[in-house]
């Protein structure tokens, strides 16, 4: 300080000149000494006192009795207090500016004096602190979402087997690569309880991401299983983070690539492919039974239905046949013969009108008669096809001889007759 105050006055000397503090008066009485000897300090005093006055517009050669403001080194030492204290002032005002700095916007920075922790903290905007080395300061962001990698670095090509490769419960080697993403949501419990931070998380990542798979089955974090998987990591991470009090807060688990070996790869997309033919072939066996079981399950109940509409059929025909006999043989025991004649009658209506009939004029003609036998069958046929009762056929053409009665109709009579008498006889 002193030295850069002399140069700023025009004052320069080297304390390896054997010249130095030597004025211009006594050169000639110092020229038997010799060069190498140690420098006047009197001297060099009167000289940089002279300078300084003739800084100041004083004048004086700085010797004992020709100093107008009287002898000693008095005048000297008031002039260099000054511009000490000037000196000392300037640079305080220094000093003290460079405490000032600014905290960007969702940053924090964290006080600290003589290296330890003040227990202030400036938030964002413009602040001051006692300049260095009372105090210091060190910046936090507390905004930012940083990322550790696990398993890779920058790409994931970029593999790293020893962080990568893990063994499930299942006894298989599994290759998992994941980011991690978090915040800070205590900037000085990031700044002073543990050193090298980001390595730390890596560290705490790895042994919860081993832990978790090691209580894991390989299919299970292959497939199904890897949002529960970065689940778990992030919880069981955030658990030894608040014990190490890190002040991290973990925000997401991004599983980057889970896949086998490279060394196995090849045989286990064989087994993947194995593995989905197997389900597609069972699917489609599946889709099959679904077509084929409820077709099936419906014609077997459609005809259960149907056994039992018949079955009920039968039972109510048959109980309705069982009334209407007793109904009939209520009215036959008041009259039995008008009975009989409306039973035969009924029961001769109900033959001919289900058979075909042909009726023949045996009074005008021979007893010859030619009956078309293949036209009725065909139109019998027909009929039964279309669902309608044969028609009666017409009359042929036919010669008959005169007979006296119509044989048919005693044929009908004495048939009638004859049940009769056998009803009779049977009831007696």
């Amino acid at each position: 300080m002193l030295v850069s105050l002399l140069k700023k006055i025009g004052l320069k000397f080297s304390l390896n000149d054997p010249r130095w503090g030597r004025g211009d008066d006594n050169k000639k009485a110092q020229e038997g000494k010799k060069p190498d000897g140690p420098p006047d300090l009197e001297q060099l005093w009167r000289d940089f006192n002279q300078r300084v006055n003739k800084l100041f517009g004083k004048r004086g050669d700085g010797g004992g009795g020709g100093n107008n403001n009287g002898g000693g080194f008095r005048p000297g030492l008031k002039n260099f207090g000054l511009v000490s204290a000037a000196g000392a002032a300037i640079v305080f005002v220094l000093w003290a500016l460079s405490g000032f700095f600014i905290v960007q916007e969702g940053q924090t920075a964290v006080i600290m004096t003589f290296g330890k922790y003040s227990g202030h903290m400036a938030p964002p905007g413009f602040n001051w602190r006692w300049p260095y080395p009372v105090q210091s300061h060190e910046i936090v962001n507390v905004s930012q979402v940083r990322t550790v990698e696990v398993g890779y670095r920058q790409t994931v090509r970029n593999k790293q087997a020893k962080e990568a490769l893990m063994l499930t419960d299942d006894e298989n080697i599994i290759d998992i690569q994941f980011a991690v993403q978090y915040k800070l949501k205590d900037a000085v419990a990031w700044v002073f309880n543990n050193r090298g931070q980001d390595e730390m998380l890596r560290q705490v990542a790895e042994t919860a991401i081993r832990e978790i798979v090691g209580r894991s089955k390989m299919d299970f974090v292959l497939y199904e299983g890897r949002e529960k998987v970065a689940l778990d990591v992030s919880r069981l991470m955030q658990q030894i983070l608040d014990r190490y009090q890190s002040g991290a807060m973990i925000t997401n688990i991004t599983m980057m690539a889970v896949q086998p070996p490279e060394q196995v790869q090849a045989a286990f997309d064989d087994a993947v492919k194995a593995g989905q033919d197997r389900e597609r072939q069972k699917n489609e066996g599946q889709a099959y039974a679904n077509d084929v079981v409820p077709k099936a399950r419906g014609e077997a109940f459609r005809r259960i239905q149907e056994a039992q509409a018949y079955k009920a059929r039968v039972v109510e025909g048959a109980v309705g046949d069982a009334a209407r006999f007793k109904q009939v043989l209520t009215e036959y025991q008041k009259a039995p013969a008008v009975t009989r004649d409306r039973m035969y009658l009924e029961t001769m209506q109900q033959i001919f009108s289900n058979t075909t009939k042909v009726m023949a004029d045996t009074k005008a003609g021979n007893n010859m008669v030619y009956l078309p036998l293949d036209k009725m069958m065909a139109q019998g046929a027909a009929q039964e096809a279309a669902g309608k009762p044969a028609a009666s056929a017409p009359a042929p053409t036919a010669t008959t001889a005169p007979a006296a009665s119509d044989p048919v109709d005693t044929r009908i009579r004495d048939n009638g007759r004859s049940r009769d008498s056998n009803r009779d006889r049977e009831a007696r």
